[in-house]
């Protein structure tokens, strides 16, 4: 799992690449348009914002969102 808001960031890409590599599955938090990042991600989630701020705050509420889902499931609730 990587997070960045613009999705350029030079040590996120070269961790997707690696995961990508050892057929590793990789989960992107973006922002913008995804950036680079997007391309090296199995799935990304992309706020459509530059506005680093909203994008921060949607992927507090994504991470949270997911983990509750993933949480209730086990607990069957």
């Amino acid at each position: 799992v990587v997070i960045s808001t613009s999705g350029n960031s030079n040590n996120i890409i070269q961790v997707l690449k690696k995961a990508k590599k050892n057929k590793i599955l990789s989960i992107g938090f973006l922002g913008s348009k995804g950036g680079i990042a997007k391309k090296y991600c199995d799935i990304s989630l992309v706020v459509p914002s530059k506005i680093v701020a909203r994008i921060q705050e949607a992927h507090i509420f994504l991470g949270h969102f997911i983990l509750e889902s993933v949480e209730n499931m086990f607990l069957k609730k």
